[in-house]
C-alpha cells in the first residue's frame, strides 16, 4: 500500500513529471521540448533524466551530437546505479569515443555493473568485450568491479 502511495507522490513531483513529459516529447520527435523537460530533473539529480540527456547527446537528438557530453551525462547517471547508463559508459570505453581512448578494463567493469543492475543487454556486451581482453586485463577489471559493486550495489 505505502509503495503505491509513494509512487503516486513521486510521480506527481515536478522532478519526475518532467521525465515522463520529456519521454512523451521524445516519442513525438519533439526533442528540443524533451530536453527542456529533462534538464531541471537532471539538475535535481534524477538518474533517468541524466541518462536520457546522455542519449540525446549521443544521438544528436535536439542537440548537437557530442560524445564527450554524452559520456559525462551517462557517467552522472551511472554513479547513481542506472544500468542503462552504465552500459553506455561501457560502450564509450570499449570503442574509445568521448574518452581519451579505448579502455577495455573499464568497459568490462561498467558492463558488469550494468548486468548486476539488471540491464539484459549488458551480458551480451560483456561477452563481446571479453574476447578482446587478456587475462591480466580481466583480473584488473574484477578488482574494479569489486570496488564499485560494494558501494553501488551493497545488497547484491
Amino acid at each position: 500500500m505505502y509503495r503505491y502511495v509513494l509512487a503516486a507522490i513521486l510521480s506527481a513531483s515536478p522532478m519526475f513529471a518532467g521525465v515522463e513529459e520529456g519521454r512523451d516529447f521524445m516519442e513525438a520527435g519533439q526533442y528540443e521540448k524533451a530536453f527542456e523537460e529533462f534538464l531541471p530533473a537532471a539538475a535535481s539529480g534524477n538518474a533517468d533524466a541524466e541518462e536520457l540527456i546522455g542519449v540525446m547527446y549521443a544521438l544528436g537528438l535536439g542537440v548537437a551530437r557530442d560524445d564527450e557530453r554524452a559520456f559525462e551525462w551517462y557517467l552522472r547517471s551511472s554513479l547513481k546505479g542506472h544500468p542503462g547508463a552504465q552500459s553506455g559508459i561501457g560502450w564509450y570505453y570499449e570503442v574509445g569515443r568521448g574518452v581519451a581512448g579505448i579502455d577495455l578494463v573499464r568497459a568490462y567493469m561498467w558492463y558488469t555493473l550494468s548486468a548486476i543492475g539488471g540491464d539484459p543487454d549488458a551480458a551480451i556486451s560483456l561477452e563481446e568485450v571479453v574476447k578482446k581482453m587478456t587475462k591480466e586485463e580481466i583480473d584488473k577489471a574484477h578488482v574494479l568491479v569489486n570496488d564499485y559493486k560494494v558501494w553501488m550495489y551493497p545488497f547484491r
